[in-house]
């Protein structure tokens, strides 16, 4: 279940199943970027020139987009790095933190904002008429916006990248304060001088609740949430449905980056051998990471549920059982070839395997099996000892 490493420490090395991923978006990520300067050096000059309080606030948004749009480039170079002997589980988390700080940038952004245009709403000087070139600019912006925020989710849900998809929406509250932005320059240029600072106050509102909701999200992640209940419930299914499978507990998601990491207990018989509780462990995990988007998956082998399993906890181990059984049937006990045992509801089961040669003698079998019934009678540790030939006669 291990990941490969890349093979030096530090060194950038992106797992080629994610490097069309990584080329994607690094794309959409500098077109992005090239929209967004574009639309921060109008927003701003426009909007100082224009006397445009709600414009420039929407240029400095667009500014914190090309900030956010570096630290993407950033996390989504180091996020494909391929696991290594410090990050066993790989980078996604980088993804992750990148959200979180999108969401504290535009939260800072809109405190700003908002306070700013709060100040010169209460000072009567700062109502004024605005250039009508504003409305244009600030109509291209929401055109522009908008057509990168649909553009940008596509991409992003393509790629199901959690970072791609805070970035996208991102520039949605753009075009929604755009929009916001159009309207107050409208109301301005028709007399209510008023509305341009009130857009402004209203941008940053949107501002600062689109970075709440994208720093929750990230914060939610860091702190190991689990996948919603429906994929958590597809997930189980998945589990059940597995042949061997008697029954499951302890299942247990979390989110890394774009997809998740699952563990899981998973109940078999509890007679059949190691190999294949393991082959049916391996089974299972093959499964889910087929049907569903799970970088790991972890399965755990039980016989039993867990609270039986605790009771078998106090019994002790293989020697001294062992040797318990010994003593108990005595010289009755020939030597045998091989003793299987099995920690069950709180007691021992043993099978124990002879050679055939000395099972087949009935009289010697015969008394062997009335003193494992009188032993069983009172035992402390042993609830079923089973007798078997080990091997067929030539």
């Amino acid at each position: 279940m291990a990941n490969s490493h890349s093979k030096a420490h530090g060194e950038t090395h992106i797992h080629p199943d994610r490097s069309g991923r990584f080329k994607a978006a690094q794309r959409v990520t500098w077109i992005s970027v090239a929209v967004n300067v574009v639309l921060t050096v109008l927003q701003i000059v426009v909007g100082i020139f224009g006397k445009s309080q709600a414009l420039v606030a929407d240029g400095l948004h667009s500014l914190s987009d090309l900030l956010c749009d570096f630290l993407v480039l950033f996390a989504n170079r180091h996020g494909a790095r391929e696991a290594d002997d410090d990050h066993p589980y790989g980078h996604a988390r980088i993804e992750t933190a990148t959200t979180l700080a999108l969401g504290l940038i535009l939260i800072t952004v809109g405190a700003l904002l908002f306070w700013g245009a709060v100040q010169r709403l209460q000072d009567p000087s700062a109502l004024q008429k605005v250039h009508a070139a504003t409305l244009w600019i600030a109509i291209l912006t929401l055109a522009g916006k908008e057509s990168l925020f649909r553009y940008m989710l596509h991409v992003a849900r393509k790629l199901r990248s959690q970072m791609l998809e805070a970035n996208a929406w991102h520039a949605r509250s753009d075009a929604a304060s755009s929009l916001v932005v159009v309207a107050g320059i409208t109301g301005n240029l028709l007399g209510f001088t008023s509305l341009d600072l009130l857009a402004a106050v209203l941008v940053a509102v949107m501002i600062a609740r689109m970075g709440w909701q994208q720093a929750s999200q990230a914060i939610s992640e860091l702190i190991d949430t689990s996948l919603d209940r429906e994929k958590v419930e597809e997930i189980r299914r998945t589990l059940l449905d597995t042949p061997g499978v008697r029954g499951l507990h302890e299942l247990r998601t979390r989110r890394m980056g774009d997809r998740a990491l699952v563990d899981a207990h998973v109940l078999v018989d509890p007679h059949i051998s190691v190999s294949e509780g393991h082959y049916i462990a391996e089974f299972a995990r093959g499964r889910v990471l087929k049907h569903h988007d799970a970088l790991d998956v972890m399965v755990h082998v039980d016989p039993e549920d867990d609270s039986a399993i605790a009771l078998s906890i106090n019994l002790p181990p293989r020697a001294e059982l062992v040797r318990h059984l010994e003593e108990r049937l005595g010289e009755n006990f020939p030597a045998p070839q091989q003793i299987v045992l099995h920690y069950l509801q709180g007691r021992a089961e043993a099978d124990v395997f002879l050679p055939w040669a000395w099972f087949r003698d009935e009289t010697k079998r015969a008394a062997l099996e009335q003193k494992i019934c009188e032993t069983l009678t009172n035992d402390e540790y042993y609830s079923a000892i089973r007798l078997h030939g080990l091997s067929a006669p030539q």
